[in-house]
């Protein structure tokens, strides 16, 4: 078997990102940048590409660290920079796009949540921070776990649109199953939560679940009145 040190540049993932950018690298050699080093039997771009093959990008960001410990090749210390990367680029994508969107339709908001919640394994809660004219001042986690009426604090909802004088809110979670079905938990919150509201002086303007490949808006599905 060829060392990787004997392998030509253009076959080095490291040497080929600085030759020909990072548009120009497949995944397995961008994660191959990542992995830095091997196994025993295999150089870090067998190890990638075998990453790869089996998981896929996808699958990788759904993992949590004791997942991809289990992955041959793969400790803590991988492990870990391999969530901080994924984290990065979420956190990235949505302030890019936020930045000053007004959201005219629920579509917006799954743009720019999308990224950070089509693959948890666990249900997070966000509510997304708008003024009088719907334009994003920031979204703010709430609650990650299970999602229920108990772990769900209106205050804590309401506080962060407060200190963030948000006139309007979204409310916005995953399933992690990947159907956006709505329970009859996530109904029962949003009528509460859309109550809380009215009292405090902030509109609820809808409540998004996000699945993995499709979303459901509880207005559009007319559990909101108008």
């Amino acid at each position: 078997m060829k060392k990787f040190k004997d392998l030509p540049i253009t076959e080095k993932p490291r040497e080929k990102l600085v030759r020909f950018g990072t548009e120009n690298l497949s995944d397995s050699e961008l994660l191959a940048i990542l992995l830095r080093t091997g196994t025993k039997d295999k150089t870090v771009l067998q190890l990638a590409q075998e990453i790869i093959r089996e998981f896929g990008l996808k699958g990788l960001a759904q993992m949590d660290i004791a997942d991809l410990k289990e992955i041959p090749g793969i400790g803590l210390a991988k492990a870990t920079e391999i969530k901080a990367v994924f984290e990065i680029a979420a956190r990235i994508q949505g302030k890019s796009i936020s930045s000053k969107r007004q959201i005219t339709c629920p579509k917006d908001v799954v743009e720019i949540m999308i990224n950070k919640l089509q693959y948890l394994n666990q249900e997070h809660f966000y509510i997304v921070l708008l003024n009088t004219k719907n334009v994003i001042i920031s979204y703010e986690e709430v609650s990650k776990g299970g999602l229920n009426i108990a772990s769900i604090y209106p205050r804590e909802v309401f506080n962060k649109a407060i200190k963030n004088s948000a006139a309007r809110i979204i409310l916005v979670h995953n399933h992690p199953s990947g159907d956006p079905t709505p329970s009859l938990e996530d109904i029962n919150l949003t009528k509460r939560l859309i109550e809380v509201g009215k009292l405090t002086g902030i509109k609820v303007l809808d409540h998004i679940i996000v699945g993995q490949e499709d979303y459901i808006s509880l207005k559009e599905e007319g559990y909101f009145d108008d």
